[in-house]
C-alpha cells in the first residue's frame, strides 16, 4: 500500500472538489477502489500503486477543471474519472509510468500507448500516427517533462505547424503573438496539466520550455532538448526535412499526427506520411501507431472516430 496527498487551498476549494456532501468523492470511490479521506487541508490517497495513481490523476484533472470553470457536475466528474481510468479497463501491462513530479505519475492506459512510451525512451526519433484522443501529444509532454526533472535534457520544445482548416497566419487578426496562440494552445495546455503555472511562466522565461510555431525553427540547431512537434501532417515534405534536421547533440524529437485529418491544399503531400515511408529502416528511428482502442477520451469518442472511418451508413 502506498499513499499521496494532494493539498487544497481553502474550505470551499475542498467542497468544490469533493462536491456537495461529498457528491464527487462518492463517485471517485465506486468506481477506484482507494480509501480517499482529509486531513489537514488535504486529501489524502491511500491503496495500491495502480489505484492511487488513478484517483490522484483524477482529483488532479478535477482541481484544474475547477479552477478553470467553477463547480462541476456529476456528469463531467464522470467523464474525467471515465477518462482516467480508460472505463474501467485495467492499465496496460508492463507500462512504464512517467514521473513528472512528486506525488504523481502518468501510466500508459493500453499497450499501445506503452509501446509509445517505451519508443521513445529508447529511441532519438519517433513518429507517431493515429487518431484524435490517443494521448499522442500528452505522453510526449509527460515524457518530456519527466526527462527535464531527471535533468537528462535541459530544454523542452514545443512545435506546431501554423495550418489549420486551410486558413492563413496573414489573414487572422492580432499581432504575431495573437495569431499563433490558438495553434499553440493545445500544447500549452497539456503542458499545464503536468506542471504548475507559475513554474511554466519562469521557465519560459528563462527559455527552459519554448513553445513555437515550426517557422521559428528555421536555421537552428537544439542540442540536449526534448523536441515535440505536434498536427505534423499539416508539413510539407520541405517543413518536415527543416523540422527533422534541427535534431542536436544529446537531443530527442518526437513527431506525432493524425494523417486522416491534413489540412493541406490538396496538391501538397503531407511530410508526416512522406517521412513514415522515407525513414523506413533508419536506425534510432522507430515508428508507432496508435489506434481506436488507444483512445482514452470520452467514451463516445472510440464509437465518432470509428463511425468516421467506416463512412456513412446507406
Amino acid at each position: 500500500m502506498i499513499e499521496a496527498s494532494i493539498s487544497v487551498g481553502s474550505a470551499e476549494d475542498l467542497v468544490l472538489l469533493l462536491g456537495a456532501k461529498d457528491q464527487h468523492l462518492r463517485q471517485i470511490r465506486g468506481m477506484i477502489p482507494a480509501k480517499i479521506s482529509t486531513r489537514d487541508g488535504k486529501v489524502v490517497v491511500q491503496g495500491d500503486e495502480g489505484a492511487v495513481i488513478q484517483a490522484t490523476s483524477v482529483l488532479e484533472e478535477l482541481r484544474a477543471a475547477i479552477a478553470k470553470q467553477g463547480a462541476l457536475d456529476s456528469e463531467q466528474v464522470a467523464q474525467i474519472v471515465h477518462r482516467i481510468t480508460g472505463n474501467g479497463s485495467e492499465v496496460s501491462p508492463n507500462a512504464p509510468p512517467i514521473d513528472i513530479r512528486a506525488g504523481r505519475k502518468i501510466r500508459p492506459r493500453t499497450p499501445g500507448q506503452g509501446e509509445y512510451v517505451k519508443a521513445i525512451r529508447s529511441h532519438d526519433l519517433v513518429i507517431c500516427v493515429g487518431p484524435a484522443g490517443t494521448g499522442k501529444t500528452y505522453l510526449a509532454v509527460a515524457t518530456a517533462v519527466e526527462a527535464l526533472r531527471d535533468q537528462s535534457i535541459r530544454k523542452i520544445v514545443l512545435v506546431r505547424p501554423a495550418v489549420e482548416a486551410g486558413e492563413s497566419l496573414g489573414f487572422l487578426p492580432g499581432d504575431m503573438q495573437a495569431k499563433i496562440n490558438p495553434y499553440l494552445r493545445p500544447l500549452q495546455d497539456a503542458l499545464r496539466e503536468m506542471i504548475d503555472h507559475e513554474q511554466v511562466r519562469r521557465y519560459m522565461e528563462d527559455d527552459v520550455i519554448e513553445v513555437a510555431p515550426l517557422a521559428y525553427m528555421r536555421g537552428r540547431t537544439l542540442n540536449n532538448a526534448f523536441i515535440i512537434m505536434d498536427e505534423a501532417q499539416n508539413t510539407t515534405v520541405g517543413q518536415m526535412k527543416m523540422f527533422l534536421t534541427r535534431l542536436g547533440e544529446g537531443s530527442k524529437m518526437v513527431v506525432s499526427g493524425d494523417t486522416s485529418q491534413v489540412d493541406l491544399p490538396h496538391h501538397a503531400r503531407s511530410g508526416l506520411v512522406d517521412a513514415l515511408h522515407r525513414l523506413q529502416g533508419v536506425g534510432g528511428v522507430a515508428s508507432v501507431r496508435l489506434t481506436g482502442s488507444d483512445i482514452v477520451r470520452h467514451r463516445l469518442v472510440q464509437d465518432i472516430v470509428r463511425a468516421y472511418e467506416e463512412g456513412p451508413n446507406g
